[in-house]
């Protein structure tokens, strides 16, 4: 039997598709409108003719009827973000319209957390409102960025700062600096936001703003602290529900 991980998020849905510690298949799918038939086509995909143990997480994780198990985000991600970087402390995790903070213990269980879902000005909804207006794509902010020193983005709202981002656009003001504003802004709201916690060591950096490597180095220099991330650290959810699901099949 094999563990079926689905992470169900507000921007895009994951799966995982695992075999002991080894990934089989993975996909990952815009939520879209309607994230139960999204869920269902995830399930669909990987499951294929195996045998299956299903684990959902996420937003959605209640509407795949077909699931074996639901577990919380929060497990998942620090699951899955110790199953990449087994060397890791803790996990800062930015969503579509979240963010969280995960610290683990000696065995990589859930320490403690925080979770913000109040304010998208920390997540990365507020990336991609501001690189609509800015006519860029995010695969590309990397380059876009490079060399350019931030303007200071001052509104901790994600429309006072759309607002405000076009009034800089319309006072001639580079772009690219104010694309680097935006990453200095919401790597510093993320540093202040998991400092409440008593971080140490390396940090794993997963969600989708993670592969972004600007953001990766922005986000270690507002914590002082060690920000490693991995490839797949999109999928850490996906896996850590996968990761649950194999350690239940092995008690059978």
């Amino acid at each position: 039997m094999l563990s079926l991980g689905i992470d169900s998020g507000s921007s895009t849905t994951k799966g995982v598709l695992l075999d002991h510690n080894k990934i089989l298949d993975k996909i990952i799918f815009p939520t879209g409108a309607n994230p139960k038939q999204t869920i269902r086509h995830i399930y669909n995909t990987l499951k294929k003719d195996y045998t299956v143990y299903t684990v959902t997480t996420g937003y959605g994780r209640e509407l795949l009827e077909t699931a074996d198990k639901r577990i919380t985000e929060i497990t998942c991600h620090g699951k899955g973000a110790a199953f990449l970087q087994p060397d890791i402390n803790a996990v800062i995790d930015i969503g579509g319209q979240d963010s969280k903070v995960i610290l683990l213990d000696r065995d990589k269980n859930i320490k403690d957390f925080l979770m913000n879902d109040k304010c998208a000005a920390g997540t990365g909804r507020f990336v991609e409102v501001i690189l609509r207006i800015l006519q860029q794509d995010f695969s590309d902010l990397d380059s876009y960025v490079l060399n350019f020193q931030p303007i200071k983005i001052s509104s901790m709202c994600t429309v006072f700062a759309e607002s405000e981002v076009i009034s800089l656009l319309a006072q001639d003001i580079s772009p690219n600096a104010i694309a680097k504003g935006v990453i200095s802004s919401i790597c510093e709201r993320t540093a202040a936001f998991a400092k409440r916690l008593p971080l140490d060591g390396s940090i794993f950096f997963s969600g989708g703003l993670a592969q972004s490597h600007a953001i990766s180095l922005e986000l270690q220099e507002k914590l002082g602290l060690k920000v490693v991330t991995h490839e797949l650290a999109q999928y850490a959810g996906a896996i850590g529900a996968a990761v649950i699901g194999m350690k239940k099949i092995k008690k059978f």
